[in-house]
């Protein structure tokens, strides 16, 4: 198992530059609707759908990075451990959650601007607490960096 660790290290660094690029058009794209008043469509749909399954599958790959790579394990008196055994975790479970939440709301609103109006605070939130928590990694641990694949 300890093997599939660099690969699946790899994937969660490159994945995530899909799940911000996503995030961030559906944020502008649910803005521009919120504030614009425009109806919402199934292009706006699918995009939230792509943007909450690309967050899904990053976390997935974060999960297994954390058991394989036993962070749960790690010294929680040092702030990088600590970093990564809870803070990061924990943060991007919300995150998760809140894009969650944001598309599952948007389902059950009929009106089109209510439903931009749900994404664009939902994700909004997601993606302040994803990019404080990457400024957090990189503050916490100086091996890494914010654009660099590591």
């Amino acid at each position: 198992m300890e093997s599939l660790y660099p690969i699946l290290k790899s994937a969660h660094s490159g994945w995530r530059y899909i799940v911000l690029i996503l995030l961030v058009v559906a944020l502008l794209q649910a803005l521009a609707g919120w504030f614009g008043k425009k109806g919402y469509t199934e292009g706006n749909r699918k995009l939230n759908v792509f943007t909450l399954i690309s967050a899904h599958i990053q976390f997935l790959f974060g999960l297994a990075l954390y058991f394989i790579g036993k962070w749960f394990a790690v010294d929680s008196s040092v702030a990088v451990g600590r970093y990564w055994k809870m803070e990061h975790i924990a943060i991007m479970l919300l995150a998760i959650v809140l894009i969650t939440i944001g598309n599952s709301r948007s389902k059950k609103i009929t009106d089109g601007t209510a439903k931009h109006k749900a994404i664009a605070i939902f994700f909004g939130l997601a993606l302040i607490l994803i990019i404080g928590s990457i400024f957090m990694m990189v503050k916490n641990d100086p091996s890494r960096s914010f654009f660099g694949v590591s």
